[in-house]
């Protein structure tokens, strides 16, 4: 595999950058209500060390009645910030499906107009497949500036696309 870390990156790649003070990694599990897990539950249980938890519906715009709906850049900006996610970061995603909604994180960064974004390749259920490192407590967090760009040609309405 090619680790390309503007895309897909694999846990041997992640686990050999761990401990570079410029990767910040995100578990952003997310799960239908009818597969019945609890992602903030299963994140405090157990995580890829130094990776932060990722609310999608937290950060989500709650303004429009659709869920999910990528919030204004203000409130992405703020939520970063918090989480220690700051200009000059190579960020990781995974979540706890392998591939379900990681890649939606992975759009968003895009969409707010950051490229040093991958995704973990299998996620955490490779990762733990593979007898790596785990921990149960979250990262300290320090506030980093962000800089974002939204690209709003990334986003179509019904219009657009009907």
């Amino acid at each position: 595999m090619n680790d390309d870390p503007r895309t897909l990156v694999s846990t041997g790649w992640l686990a050999r950058h761990l401990d570079d003070p410029d990767i910040r990694i995100l578990d952003a599990s997310w799960y239908l209500p009818d597969m019945k897990r609890d992602a903030r539950a299963e994140y405090d249980h157990g995580h890829v060390p130094g990776a932060r938890f990722f609310d999608i519906d937290e950060i989500s715009d709650h303004r429009s009645g659709l869920p999910h709906m990528a919030p204004q850049p203000e409130k992405f900006i703020s939520r970063m910030r918090a989480m220690g996610v700051g200009d000059g970061h190579q960020v990781v995603v995974y979540d706890g499906a392998g591939l379900f909604s990681a890649a939606r994180v992975w759009w968003l960064f895009r969409l707010m107009g950051k490229s040093d974004i991958a995704v973990l390749d299998g996620g955490f259920p490779k990762w733990t497949a593979e007898g790596r490192q785990v921990e149960d407590v979250p990262p300290i967090m320090r506030d980093r500036h962000i800089t974002v760009s939204r690209q709003n040609q990334l986003v179509k309405d019904v219009t657009q696309v009907a």
